[in-house]
């Protein structure tokens, strides 16, 4: 029997939270320079390069995804991150998490002299259909570094996730959040009134991780 949310026909302009986690629990990021290094490849693989660009040696870039899928928000944790990606074309979320994997354990292995596999097998997928539940989830995805030990929201601006973008702290081209960022400041029954998406995350008093229930990591 496949594992739960491993196997799906993906479908275009379609949301999609994606996540995975390290193999046995484990860290997949041990210092600032891993996930500034995962980073990195999100930003190659999302940023269109001519075709003539030089490639670098040590790893076979595809330069064909950044027009296949947009992503909306991103959190990296110690030993899982969270993807918030709407996929343009039926085949681009697939090839993007290849290649970002397989660069990143590339990477982290030759960094971390080991060999074999570093995360818990093929990335996870669930669409996202609803727009309420879609909202929320970004919320989800970006206080989930609110459980590290000393985390506050001051500091949540400034951490490995898409926070900074969505409240204006950073400027990022390949984080595309303007759909996300369209609702506030305006009504929404299902949230209520807010008059920016910071009011939304750091205001709404219940938990977002209730409300997109089966949505989030396992």
């Amino acid at each position: 029997m496949p594992v739960r949310n491993t196997v799906k026909i993906y479908l275009e302009n379609t949301f999609y939270h994606v996540y995975n986690r390290g193999v046995e629990g484990r860290n997949i990021f041990h210092d600032s320079q891993d996930y500034k290094m995962f980073l990195s490849f999100i930003k190659r693989y999302l940023t269109v390069t001519s075709q003539n660009e030089v490639q670098p040696r040590w790893t076979r870039w595809r330069t064909d995804v950044a027009d296949r899928l947009d992503l909306v928000a991103y959190c990296l944790m110690p030993n899982h991150f969270h993807l918030l990606i709407k996929q343009r074309s039926k085949d681009g979320m697939t090839l993007f998490m290849r290649a970002l994997m397989n660069s990143y354990v590339k990477y982290f292995n030759q960094k971390d002299k080991r060999v074999g596999g570093l995360f818990q097998g093929i990335f996870k997928a669930v669409d996202i259909d609803d727009e309420a539940y879609l909202l929320h989830l970004t919320r989800y995805i970006h206080l989930n570094p609110l459980e590290l030990q000393g985390m506050t929201f001051k500091q949540l601006g400034e951490y490995y996730c898409s926070y900074g973008e969505y409240i204006g702290i950073r400027s990022t081209p390949w984080i595309k959040n303007q759909e996300i960022l369209e609702n506030f400041g305006s009504k929404l029954a299902s949230i209520g009134r807010f008059k920016s998406y910071r009011d939304f995350v750091e205001g709404y008093q219940e938990d977002s991780r209730e409300i997109v229930g089966s949505l989030i990591l396992e």
